[in-house]
């Protein structure tokens, strides 16, 4: 099925790969996270076990392993010519970096902040400032479903300060859910998918807000990824939308927000599920021919394919 307009048309493929079948993957397997690597790998986080399915660009499931019950947000970086993902687990607050094989770099303990004094910490996410990309290898690590507040550490993982959003003119954090540096023209900017408020906020590398955007059109952000000179952003009810460069709406494909208006959703009976219309997504990843994979928030999982034509 053809689906897009203007600049963007793609051929939808649907279940472009299939998890495996596993006890777990039956009773969860939500597929939360999705990346691209430089080899041209596509690597999926799913609450299943093994949690990380590493496939090839014809989808060839290559590797599997990782035990996370709660897989919830990947993040890629290269660290010295190497590769390695950042994994949180929503259910443990485990927080860590790992090579490309599964092997354990980094751990990154939850914070000693006087907000658990009352609040839990369910970490979403991470963003790295990378150095290879002018940063100062700054590790931020969002607590999107605990506490609302966004934790920084060195690169070592040192603790260095938190943020709650009450820094800046907008105002505090609703579900933090996703966080993502940007590198446009060498200026380093963290985007903070700001859920609950239907919002991103934008802070600098030092953790300074600058401003807010998609008040106007945004329903349910989860995150934000650079596509071309603009971006995509995966919005969980339920649909992909397009921003150009300054940020401002061109579009949405896969609008599907009825959906989540249906008992049982995102679970609800399969005859909802369609071909061309979005469910839930989660996350977002593109390959170098502008190819773009997203995963859902459903059980079993469900891997889409958007092959830019």
């Amino acid at each position: 099925m053809r689906i897009g307009n203007g600049k963007y048309n793609f051929e939808w493929i649907e279940n472009w790969i299939r998890i495996p079948d596993t006890e777990s993957g039956r009773l969860n397997g939500r597929t939360h996270g999705v990346i691209v690597s430089k080899s041209g790998y596509i690597i999926i986080f799913h609450q299943a076990d093994p949690a990380v399915l590493v496939y090839d660009e014809s989808g060839k499931l290559l590797d599997s392993w990782g035990k996370f019950v709660g897989a919830h947000g990947m993040t890629y970086i290269v660290e010295g010519g190497k590769e390695y993902l950042w994994l949180t687990d929503e259910f443990s607050g485990e927080v860590s970096k790992l090579t490309l094989e599964g092997k354990i770099a980094l751990r990154i303990e939850r914070p000693n902040h006087k907000i658990y004094n009352t609040e839990k910490y369910s970490p979403t996410w991470v963003a790295v400032n990378e150095e290879s990309l002018v940063g100062n290898g700054d590790i931020w690590v969002s607590d999107g479903y605990g506490s609302s507040y966004i934790h920084r550490y060195d690169k070592a993982g040192n603790y260095l300060m938190s943020i709650s959003g009450d820094e800046g003119s907008a105002g505090k954090f609703n579900c933090p859910h996703s966080i993502y540096f940007s590198n446009r023209n060498l200026k380093r900017q963290l985007f903070i998918s700001d859920r609950g408020n239907k919002r991103f906020q934008v802070y600098d590398s030092d953790g300074k807000f600058q401003y807010t955007f998609g008040e106007e059109y945004l329903g349910c952000p989860c995150g934000i990824r650079e596509y071309g000179d603009g971006f995509i952003v995966p919005e969980l009810c339920a649909r992909l939308a397009f921003l150009d460069s300054n940020e401002k709406l061109i579009g949405f494909i896969g609008q599907n927000e009825i959906v989540c208006e249906i008992k049982g959703w995102p679970d609800h009976p399969k005859e909802f599920i369609q071909t061309g219309k979005f469910n839930s997504p989660h996350a977002a990843a593109a390959d170098k021919q502008g190819n773009i994979f997203i995963v859902e928030w459903i059980k079993g999982g469900r891997v889409i394919k958007l092959q830019r034509i």
